[in-house]
C-alpha cells in the first residue's frame, strides 16, 4: 500500500527516534562527519559514515578510529549518526560492533551491498548475498555486539535485491536477516549488485519488501530529484528514504523535501556552501591533506553555479590543478561578486 506517512514524520529505529524520514546514505570516501554535519544542517533527519572495515576497527587501525570513527560534537547536536562498518567475520564484526558503540553512535549499518570487487572478492559487502548463513551470523554478531551505555543500538542492513539482474536473493534475505538476526531495518537499494549504479532502480521491489518484512524498510538508489523522492515513496510505502549521489554537493534536496524550499540554490548560496566545506576539509585534515581531497567535491559544487560550459570547464581544471587550498579559493574569488538571480545569465 503506499505510504500515508509524511517525509517531516518522526519514526522509532529500534528505540531510537529519528526526526524524519530523509536521511544521508553512506557513501564510500565521502561520508566523513563534516559531510554528515552538512546533510544535517539542511534538515537530514540522520546520516549514516561511510563504509568503514571491521577489521581495520578491531585491530585498531589509527586513521580508522581518529578518522573515519570522528563524531564530531556539532553534528551529535544535530541530530542521530549511523556509522557503517562492511565485513565477512562474525567474531571480527562483534569486536568492530560493541567498539562503534563505545565511540559514541547512535546507531550501526551493515554493509551488504557494495559492488565494488576488491570488496566481494574479501567476502564483504554484495558477496554475502551468495552466502545468506554467513551474512545472518555478521548480522546477528553485530547485533550482540552493539551495546552502548543505554542499552543495545539499532542496527541496520543495506543491501542489494541481487548479484545480478533479475534475482531477488536479496528479499529473501532481508526477511532471515529480521527474523533470524534480530536486524532493526533494512536499507534496500533495488538494483543488482553487478549493474552498480546503472540502469532504472525496480521500487516495485521495495514496495515488496515494505509489505512483508516486520520492521522498517528504507529506499535509496536513484533518488536524485524532489519529484522523484516523493514518488518513491508514497509509492512504495517504505519507512524512509536515503539520498546518496544526488545529495553530493546538493544538501538543498534535503531543504527541498523537508522545509519547502521551491528556487534552487544562487552563485552566492553555492559559493558559501563551498567555502564552507573548505574549512571543514582543512579542519579534519589540515591544509596539503584536504587540498586534494577536495577535489573530488568541486565538480559537484562548479555544476550548481551556472557558468557557460566553456568557463565551467576551465575552472574545474584550474581547481583540480590548483596546488592548495589559497589558490582554489583565488580561483573562486571572482565568482563572488553580488549578482541578483535574474541578471546572473546575463553578467556571465
Amino acid at each position: 500500500m503506499p505510504s500515508q506517512a509524511r517525509l517531516t514524520d518522526s519514526w522509532m529505529l529500534g528505540r531510537l527516534r529519528v526526526p524524519n524520514r530523509v536521511l544521508l546514505a553512506p557513501l564510500a570516501g565521502i561520508g566523513n562527519w563534516f559531510v554528515r554535519l552538512q546533510a544535517k544542517r539542511y534538515g537530514a533527519g540522520m546520516a549514516v559514515s561511510e563504509m568503514i572495515s571491521s577489521h581495520a576497527v578491531h585491530y585498531g587501525n589509527r586513521k580508522t578510529c581518529t578518522e573515519m570513527l570522528r563524531i564530531d560534537v556539532r553534528e551529535r547536536d544535530a541530530g542521530p549518526v549511523a556509522i557503517q562498518l562492511f565485513g565477512e567475520d562474525p567474531a571480527i564484526m562483534r569486536s568492530a560492533a560493541a567498539h562503534v558503540a563505545r565511540a559514541g553512535a547512535d546507531a550501526i549499518d551493515i554493509n551488504m551491498g557494495c559492488p565494488v570487487p576488491k570488496v566481494r572478492k574479501t567476502g564483504a559487502g554484495a558477496a554475502l548475498l551468495a552466502d545468506p548463513d554467513r551474512a545472518v551470523a555478521v548480522a546477528r554478531a553485530a547485533v550482540q555486539g552493539a551495546v552502548g551505555d543505554a542499552g543495545r543500538l539499532p542496527v541496520t542492513v543495506k543491501l542489494r535485491c541481487g548479484l545480478r539482474p533479475g534475482e531477488r536473493s536479496g528479499l529473501a534475505l532481508a526477511q532471515r536477516l529480521v527474523r533470524e538476526a534480530g536486524v532493526d531495518a533494512i536499507a534496500l537499494h533495488p538494483r543488482s549488485a553487478d549493474v552498480h549504479h546503472k540502469g532504472t532502480p525496480q521500487y516495485e521491489l521495495a514496495a515488496m519488501l515494505a509489505q512483508s518484512l516486520p520492521a522498517p524498510v528504507i529506499l535509496t538508489g536513484g533518488l536524485d530529484s524532489a519529484a522523484r523522492v516523493r514518488e518513491a515513496f508514497a509509492s512504495t510505502g517504505v519507512a524512509a528514504v536515503m539520498l546518496a549521489r544526488g545529495a553530493l554537493g546538493n544538501p538543498w534536496l534535503f531543504d527541498e523535501l523537508l522545509r519547502e524550499r521551491q528556487l534552487p540554490p544562487t552563485r552566492g548560496e553555492v559559493l558559501s556552501e563551498l567555502e564552507w566545506t573548505i574549512g571543514r576539509a582543512v579542519e579534519h585534515l589540515g591544509e596539503p591533506r584536504a587540498a586534494r581531497y577536495l577535489r573530488k567535491f568541486y565538480p559537484w559544487y562548479v555544476e550548481r553555479l551556472a557558468l557557460p560550459p566553456a568557463a565551467a570547464r576551465q575552472l574545474q581544471a584550474a581547481l583540480q590543478a590548483a596546488e592548495g587550498i589559497g589558490q582554489a579559493r583565488r580561483l573562486l574569488d571572482p565568482l563572488r561578486a553580488p549578482l541578483a538571480r535574474d541578471t546572473l545569465a546575463a553578467a556571465i
